[in-house]
């Protein structure tokens, strides 16, 4: 069983740094601005041949309230969890009173603990820890988490340190397993964070009522009906023009980058506000990356049937270009129709990932053809031969012929929708690729043969007789 490492401290101490360079990855969104972490964030890391996994936390600060005593929340329940924490501390800001509060805090936990001082860059480290020795933690461990700088050292130490028998609880390492990734998107205060954790049935990640509570996206794997999942909380997505501060703009790369990530994306729409054209750019770049799609009507509960009807109109209006998605009705804040969701995102992630023979293939093709043939081009018509499957997630098929290039975008949408009704390809787009075969005789000259030379000038003595 792989060691839980989690990283605790005040705001702006360099925690999402060190979860970075700990896990050789870029997962935590890293800025020079404090309490940017705010959900916990997991991740795996290796020493030589010693695997850990790691805990990044929001900053832990004096009198939370609001948003911070979610973020308190979200950090404690981190600690339970853990089988060692790693209490950092600013080296330049010196030892403040939070930092003894919160040293008080750990100690009475009775979880080992490490003081860890960073920022030591630049610095005498032995100056720079002199004044934490006040905590009663134990020896401080200098590092800098930015450069690197004797991190790789202690984490073996810590590793050491920790005996085989302390590992920690039995569902967390199985908890990193992959399985079926699940982003789910939405604009700001959609109810994103509310239905992540009504799927997994616990407060795992913030939720408060402010726009922009989620900043980065959190990886949350776990299990449901002997089914694997990573459920990919994001930060919610508005137009760039109402988009004021550096950290949301880095929020927004981090949700298109989940979404790329993912195998399936369940888009959460707002029932209480009209459907916006933000929620149309939105759906337009999940359809754009080619990820099966789940599409989930939040805060249903409470409307009146004009309303919900006025939503559905919406809906088609909008939305309708996602036509091979399957839409939920549901409310994330009660649980109604959220159990249902499940079923349609594995059916997705399958038809998505589903593999096409290419006989199948070449009778869908040909029985389409027969009901409706290709258009004439320049009084030739279009012929497509035959098709083979060209990948997955999102499913391509690559069609041959001659002419492809001058396939109309309303053949091909025929084609797609054929494809996909014939073999039950719901809630995955489906793209189509043409390929013209070559023309071995293109460009080469017709030579003509002694006696088609003698007709064409029999021809042409006639043409010019009549001239």
């Amino acid at each position: 069983m792989e060691p839980v490492i989690v990283l605790v401290g005040r705001p702006n101490v360099g925690k999402s740094t060190l979860f970075n360079y700990l896990t050789r990855s870029r997962d935590a969104l890293v800025a020079d601005y404090p309490g940017l972490t705010r959900d916990r964030q997991y991740g795996r890391g290796k020493v030589g041949s010693r695997p850990y996994i790691v805990v990044d936390t929001g900053g832990l600060g004096d009198d939370p309230e609001g948003v911070a005593l979610g973020m308190q929340s979200q950090a404690m329940r981190a600690l339970d969890e853990a089988d060692v924490v790693l209490f950092l501390v600013d080296a330049r800001a010196g030892l403040t009173a939070a930092d003894e509060e919160l040293a008080t805090v750990l100690r009475r936990r009775g979880t080992p603990l490490y003081l860890v001082v960073n920022k030591v860059d630049g610095m005498n480290r032995a100056m720079a820890g002199a004044e934490f020795h006040r905590l009663g933690l134990g020896e401080p461990h200098m590092i800098a988490a930015s450069q690197g700088t004797h991190v790789a050292p202690f984490i073996e130490q810590v590793l050491t340190d920790l005996a085989p028998q302390e590992s920690g609880p039995e569902g967390l390492p199985a908890e990193l397993e992959e399985g079926i990734k699940v982003a789910v998107v939405g604009r700001p205060n959609v109810g994103k964070s509310t239905l992540v954790n009504r799927m997994l049935g616990e407060e795992r990640v913030l939720v408060y009522d402010m726009p922009g509570t989620t900043r980065d996206s959190i990886f949350i794997p776990f299990e449901r009906d002997d089914c694997q999942y990573t459920l990919i909380d994001t930060a919610g997505v508005r137009r760039r023009a109402r988009i004021d501060e550096a950290v949301e703009k880095f929020s927004v790369v981090k949700t298109l980058q989940a979404i790329e990530a993912a195998n399936v994306v369940i888009m959460v729409v707002d029932a209480h506000e009209a459907v916006t054209d933000q929620d149309a750019s939105l759906a337009g770049h999940v359809l754009e990356s080619g990820r099966a799609l789940v599409l989930a009507v939040n805060k249903w509960d409470g409307l009146q049937p004009a309303q919900k009807e006025s939503v559905r109109r919406q809906l088609d209006v909008k939305l309708g270009f996602l036509d091979f998605a399957r839409t939920h009705y549901i409310s994330a804040l009660h649980g109604s129709g959220v159990g249902l969701l499940f079923d349609d995102i594995r059916k997705a992630y399958d038809a998505a990932m589903r593999k096409l023979s290419t006989p199948l293939l070449n009778e869908v093709l040909s029985d389409a053809v027969a009901a409706h043939e290709p258009p004439l081009v320049h009084g030739r018509r279009i012929k497509l031969r035959y098709a083979h499957q060209g990948g997955q997630n999102p499913p391509l098929i690559v069609i041959h012929g001659n002419q492809t290039e001058k396939v109309p975008a309303g053949y091909r949408r025929y084609l797609i929708n054929v494809f996909r009704r014939e073999l039950g390809l719901q809630g995955t787009p489906v793209r189509i690729e043409f390929k013209t075969g070559q023309n071995p005789y293109e460009g080469r000259q017709n030579k003509l043969t002694p006696r088609q030379l003698a007709r064409r000038r029999r021809l042409m003595r006639f043409v010019k007789r009549k001239g």
